[in-house]
C-alpha cells in the first residue's frame, strides 16, 4: 500500500514537473519569437508636442483665492 502511495506520488509529481518544462521551453520560444517580430515590424512612436498655456498673473490670484476659500 505504502509502495502504491510513492509510486502514485512520483507519477504526479513527475508528471506537473515535466508539464513545467515544456511550459517554460513555450514562453522562452514565444518570446525569442515576438523579439524578432519586433525587430522585422517595429512600432511606430507617435511623437507628443506639449502646449504650455500662457496664464496671466490676475488669473493666477485668482485661482489661488479660489483655492484658499475651498480649503476654508
Amino acid at each position: 500500500m505504502l509502495n502504491e502511495g510513492i509510486g502514485l506520488m512520483l507519477t504526479g509529481m513527475g508528471t506537473v514537473f515535466s508539464f513545467l518544462v515544456v511550459l517554460w521551453i513555450a514562453v522562452s520560444l514565444m518570446g525569442q519569437v515576438v523579439r524578432k517580430l519586433n525587430e522585422i515590424f517595429p512600432e511606430q512612436v507617435a511623437t507628443v508636442q506639449k502646449t504650455v498655456a500662457k496664464i496671466s498673473s490676475d488669473v493666477e490670484v485668482a485661482i489661488s483665492i479660489a483655492a484658499a476659500k475651498m480649503k476654508r
